[in-house]
């Protein structure tokens, strides 16, 4: 009896990793993106995958960052996404930053190669019925407003939201280097790079204080009336409003000056330091780190160019600002990414509550795996909790948070993954010589046992599925 295909909604990161994932199994699965027939606010292409803030997977250190382990683990998974990130990396010091439209084109390029992949470009505006089979959604922060009508609908639960905020891109040409210089921080040397892989552009205090004024006057983006209520991710917050939670706030932030020297001015320190980091493999844009920004066109582009070495910037785009979604998903959502009110709906990425390029990945990977063993009639469990993988599905569904008096989980925000989501090691781990050990000294150990455990944990169990 032939199986029916497995229907994808949502044609990004997590779709297109669940789609992949399924497709590898020996299974038909159909996915479907709306795109180019419905735009969204934030997307500038039509290509599959397509990154439309940071062109960064974040750090790639396997054995201190769990970041990196979820690289690791993804990898390890046959990560469709990883694969085409490894294979458009950009120098950025000691993180995995791609070529964005390169890493588009390659994820497209392998789904549309693939015999078991039907991509259809249509707008999904109800959640389909079971007589087609397994769906997952996977439309993410900026699924449209009919499929969120439905969703809401389905799962009798108010959608949250919040802001996610976008970084501008300058054309490396304009940027003054007699003023700015290349380093990474600490000289670290990262996938691809040299050490030397961040454009730094330095500022005193009095240029610092002068820029903070700005940020903090400068014009800013008004609110539709459905949007005033909307709160920010901490994860991504606007420069402008970390500038208002505290003048200091940014030198202790993205523009933090510890670990990089002014190869101009070698014995003065800088008071505060803007990174630009590669966004395009040929190196002539570049992204201005933790700049997001609500600031309306204008300003951006009067306050951006008071930063030293950026005063005649040319911007290839500016700053922008667009809502993000997300389900309560501990309360709707089982250990398998089902929808406990239709269980033939599964959902994946952003809109599930994980926060992050490699997170929406990881849990693409894992809905897709989860679909496919169920159609081929051999459920597997989800991945060890010690995983990074196994970690931001208990945090989705809510496997991590007290209840209290029976009543249900509190309440549930994105995360993104970090060791205070995997379960505490069961004995500290000791120095090979025995000496006690003792602050970062310890923490750094930690991590790396942490991670180790994770990695082999992940390996045992992606060999069994």
């Amino acid at each position: 009896m032939t199986k029916q295909p497995i229907h994808v909604v949502g044609g990004g990161l997590a779709g297109s990793e669940a789609a992949w994932q399924i497709a590898e199994k020996g299974l038909k699965v159909v996915l479907h993106e709306m795109r180019p027939t419905r735009e969204t606010d934030a997307h500038k292409t039509d290509g599959l995958a397509e990154l439309v803030c940071s062109n960064s997977f974040r750090s790639d250190d396997a054995e201190n960052n769990a970041v990196g382990l979820l690289h690791a683990e993804l990898r390890a998974a046959g990560s469709l996404i990883m694969k085409s990130a490894d294979a458009n990396k950009v120098p950025a010091g000691g993180a995995l930053a791609v070529d964005r439209d390169g890493f588009s084109e390659a994820v497209q390029a392998a789904l549309e190669a693939h015999e078991n992949v039907e991509i259809i470009r249509e707008e999904v505006t109800e959640i389909p019925s079971a007589d087609i089979g397994q769906v997952i959604l996977a439309t993410g922060p900026l699924t449209s407003p009919a499929l969120s009508e439905q969703i809401l609908k389905a799962t009798g639960e108010d959608s949250l939201a919040f802001f996610d905020a976008i970084a501008p891109i300058i054309h490396t040409e304009s940027i003054n280097m007699d003023k700015a210089w290349y380093q990474s921080r600490y000289d670290k040397v990262g996938p691809g790079g040299t050490g030397k892989d961040y454009i730094n552009c330095p500022m005193d205090k009095e240029q610092y204080e002068a820029f903070i004024d700005a940020l903090i006057g400068g014009e800013k983006t008004s609110f539709k009336e459905w949007e005033e209520n909307t709160p920010y991710f901490d994860g991504c917050l606007p420069i402008e409003v970390m500038a208002e939670r505290g003048r200091e706030t940014l030198r202790h932030g993205p523009m933090k000056p510890m670990g990089l020297t002014n190869a101009h001015q070698p014995d003065i320190k800088a008071y505060a330091v803007v990174q630009l980091r590669q966004d395009n493999a040929l190196g002539t844009l570049y992204n201005m780190v933790g700049f997001q920004t609500k600031l309306k066109y204008g300003a951006q582009s009067e306050i951006f160019r008071m930063i030293p070495g950026l005063e005649d910037a040319q911007f290839a785009r500016l700053g922008g600002l667009h809502r993000n979604t997300f389900l309560n998903s501990p309360r709707l959502l089982d250990e398998q990414m089902r929808l406990k009110a239709l269980p033939h709906v599964r959902f994946a990425g952003q809109i599930t509550g994980c926060e992050g390029y490699v997170e929406s990945t990881a849990v693409g990977c894992m809905t897709g795996l989860f679909a496919a063993h169920q159609a081929l009639g051999t459920d597997i469990a989800p991945p060890p909790a010690t995983t990074a993988c196994g970690a931001i599905i208990n945090h989705i569904t809510g496997g991590h948070i007290d209840r209290e008096d029976g009543s249900g989980p509190r309440s549930f925000q994105p995360m993104n993954i970090n060791f205070g989501l995997l379960p505490p090691l069961d004995e500290m781990p000791k120095h090979p010589e025995g000496k006690r050990l003792r602050g970062k000294e310890k923490t750094r150990l930690k991590k790396q046992v942490m991670a180790k455990r994770g990695l082999d944990d992940f390996k045992a169990w992606v060999a069994t599925v």
